[in-house]
């Protein structure tokens, strides 16, 4: 006999019929008359993580939203991460009534924003302002010419008529997704340290965690504890499985037993990619027979690379 209640699932399942737990974002949009608005989301999460041209984040929300229309009109958006503090999560939450015209919300409100640094960078990309006091933000590109979704216009505020789309663009009478391109993650200094030099359990931002609009009257959320870890289990593979792969990485680039000595604790599932990454440096250098020498420079590579970003 089964240990669970069958609950009956519904509109909004997500809140309604589950414990969920969900992020809080502030995403920030331009208006028609270009004034950048926010509004509070929690139905954003990375949509392509690897093995594209390009990464992408998705959202889910209802087309009408303001959040919506701008970004079917302009394309552009920001996804700003706030802290945990009460006092942020209220000034969100002032931010979330459905229907709220931009001109009249955003007067009240006590975030700060500042220029989008891509668009200090470059004037003529014209992208909404960012949160000042986020901890990260993800300024993105909506990636309108998936799924057909290019003549998806702003404009029907009492819903669309199909055909739908599948998963991007108006997908429902009342409903959209958005694919959208990660364009530069900007994130304040203490963090980008912390992620470049090793992080510790101290580290780590405090942001908060939702379970959205439960019970008609509430939001529901709960403040970051200190973080724990926990150990991986190392699984180092052995030099003959990690030669196995080595050799038919390519025809003509080839790694000596020390070399493939410095990656036996990479994932086996990652180590085609890795791979491939120093087959490709090695044929950009010249270079047929990567040594351990060789693959130290090419670690050192891709440090510098990350801490650029």
């Amino acid at each position: 006999m089964s240990s669970f209640e069958n609950l009956r699932i519904v509109d909004n399942f997500y809140q309604t019929s589950l414990f969920f737990p969900m992020p809080t974002v502030l995403i920030s949009t331009l208006t028609e008359t270009g004034m950048t608005t926010l509004g509070p989301y929690s139905l954003v999460q990375p949509y392509y993580v690897a093995g594209k041209d390009y990464y992408a984040m998705l959202l889910s929300c209802r087309n009408s939203s303001n959040t919506a229309q701008n970004i079917l009109r302009t394309g552009k958006c920001a996804i700003n991460f706030i802290d945990d503090k009460p006092a942020t999560f209220k000034e969100a939450v002032k931010l979330s009534w459905p229907g709220d015209k931009p001109e009249e919300k955003m007067p009240k409100v006590n975030f700060r924003l500042e220029t989008s640094q891509i668009m200090e960078e470059n004037p003529a990309d014209v992208r909404p302002q960012v949160l000042t006091d986020a901890i990260q933000v993800i300024e993105c590109t909506w990636m309108r010419e998936l799924d057909g979704a290019d003549k998806d216009e702003a404009g029907q505020l009492n819903g669309y008529e199909p055909p739908y789309h599948d998963f991007n663009g108006i997908t429902s009478k009342f409903g959209a997704h958005f694919i959208l391109r990660v364009d530069r993650i900007l994130m304040k200094k203490r963090y980008a340290d912390a992620i470049i030099n090793g992080v510790k359990a101290g580290d780590f931002p405090r942001l908060p965690v939702d379970y959205g609009y439960r019970d008609s009257k509430n939001f529901w959320f709960h403040r970051a504890r200190r973080m724990k870890a926990e150990l991986l289990a190392m699984r180092k593979q052995t030099l003959e499985s990690v030669r196995y792969a080595a050799d038919r990485a390519d025809d003509k680039v080839k790694f000596t037993d020390d070399a493939l000595m410095t990656i036996l604790n990479v994932p086996r599932v990652f180590l085609p990619l890795v791979l491939k990454g120093c087959v490709d440096w090695a044929k950009e250098n010249g270079v047929t027979l990567i040594t351990e020498k060789e693959m130290k420079i090419i670690n050192d590579k891709r440090s510098k690379e990350k801490n650029r970003k």
